[in-house]
């Protein structure tokens, strides 16, 4: 990426410091840090890390946070405190209790002219064990020059991009636990918006989490207060075993009860939210070969099409009731953290990658980060109604995409799953999941003036996954 500015500088063993130039103003840099969302925000996908605890207002002086992770695939808390704060200036933190026998990181905010700043984050670490860690702290600076790269292009993206760029709304989201929504919840809450989070718990609930009950008509949205928009994101893994009578079942009712019962509620409130946004995907389109296909296209003759034409008509009550309704046609969603890449990770790392048959049926990917500004886009654009492909621009095979997620590894793929072994591992589901054939255009968005962040599958892999 040309447009970025960024100097990584190792003191020595113990000090690492990464810098980034931010063209917006300091004071906009570190207001963003303040927001709730942000740490969440700042995670890399592939951290085997996860906030569990956070005691205190923000960032300031006193604050506490625990998180629990991995290492090694042993699990472990690891507690930080907030020691220091100067707005606009800097703050600090230090770990209490985890892996290492010292950590201490200050993030300074420095002036860069009127309208522009330098992000540095600088750590200073010492590994456990004493002189037994010697040889392991070229692979922790090689960590931290993973994991502060991934840091620093989103913060910058997201204050250049998409901070700023629409008045705060108040959003009702649905599914916000899954892959998309624990994502999406953070990255709006850095934006400045007020989510509430649609939960299933009736117990310990926060300012900002609601309880519903889709499947016995349970949700009192007086408690929510005045909603701007509805983001609904439900629906099980379909990708998971085999396609029993029960399991299809379980598919169609998870989508259609939750999607149908919000709309219906929705659409009763005065005033009524402006946009719903609701799921559905490209398996909307079935079996399609290399035809490239956009929104206008009919449905395919697969049940994984029936259940998407079912999911998007149980938003028709929201439709009806004047609110802007939109149906997202989601592809393949490029994350370490969930759905198919994190399933195909492993493998293609250890170079035990393969393509699925002959490999030529297309798949229609996006990368997470331009999963998340387009639905950001479609929140802020009125003229966006109706189902929305939300893919990028440019699918490839299975060959192509087998071949190019083992290049990011420094690998090739020797192997194949024969198309006989793959129905006979996963029936139905594998033929309609894995050996279908979706070229799928994103057309609203690119035709709504759209710009993507990943447009070639290499770079977004490369991104995704901190190569």
């Amino acid at each position: 990426m040309n447009h970025l500015f960024i100097k990584s500088k190792i003191m020595n063993h113990n000090v690492y410091i990464k810098r980034t130039k931010i063209n917006v103003p300091v004071e906009k840099v570190f207001a963003w840090h303040e927001s709730k969302g942000a740490i969440s925000r700042l995670t890399p996908p592939w951290a085997p890390l996860k906030m569990i605890d956070h005691k205190g207002r923000g960032i300031q002086k006193g604050v506490k946070v625990v998180f629990r992770l991995r290492i090694f695939n042993i699990p472990m808390t690891w507690e930080a405190e907030h020691t220091d704060y100067q707005e606009n200036k800097f703050f600090k933190d230090r770990q209490v209790k985890g892996p290492f026998a010292k950590w201490e990181h200050t993030h300074n905010f420095i002036p860069d002219g009127r309208a522009s700043s330098i992000m540095e984050d600088k750590v200073e670490f010492k590994l456990p064990l004493g002189f037994l860690s010697r040889p392991f702290y070229f692979f922790a600076l090689k960590e931290f020059e993973r994991m502060f790269s991934y840091r620093h292009r989103v913060l910058k993206y997201d204050l250049e991009h998409n901070a700023g760029k629409t008045k705060n709304k108040r959003i009702l989201v649905s599914g916000a636990s899954g892959t998309i929504g624990s994502i999406l919840v953070p990255f709006l809450r850095t934006l400045g918006h007020k989510v509430i989070r649609l939960v299933r718990k009736t117990s310990d609930l926060s300012s900002d989490e609601l309880f519903w009950d889709p499947y016995n008509d349970t949700l009192d949205l007086d408690k929510a207060g005045p909603i701007d928009a509805v983001i609904n994101l439900n629906g099980i893994d379909i990708s998971r075993g085999r396609w029993t009578a029960k399991q299809k079942k379980r598919i169609i009712d998870s989508r259609i009860i939750p999607t149908r019962f919000l709309a219906r509620k929705i659409a009763g409130l005065d005033p009524k939210p402006l946009v719903f946004i609701s799921s559905s995907a490209i398996g909307f389109y079935g079996e399609r070969k290399d035809k490239v296909l956009i929104e206008t296209d009919d449905m395919g003759e697969y049940f994984i099409s029936k259940v998407c034409k079912l999911w998007e008509d149980a938003s028709v009550d929201a439709q009806n009731s004047g609110i802007r309704t939109v149906q997202l046609r989601t592809g393949v969603v490029l994350t370490p953290a969930g759905g198919a890449l994190k399933r195909m990770e492993r493998p293609f790392r250890a170079g035990c990658g393969v393509r699925l048959s002959h490999g030529r049926q297309y798949m229609s990917w996006i990368s997470m980060d331009d999963a998340l500004s387009g639905i950001l886009h479609i929140l802020n654009n009125d003229k966006i109604k109706g189902p929305v492909n939300l893919t990028g621009p440019n699918p490839v095979t299975n060959l192509e995409f087998s071949k190019t997620l083992a290049r990011v590894f420094s690998k090739k793929v020797f192997f194949r799953l024969p198309e006989l072994l793959a129905l006979a591992l996963w029936g139905q589901m594998g033929k309609e999941t894995l050996l279908a054939s979706a070229r799928v255009r994103p057309g609203k968005l690119l035709d709504n003036g759209f710009s993507f962040q990943h447009e070639t599958l290499f770079f977004a892999l490369k991104d995704m996954l901190g190569r």
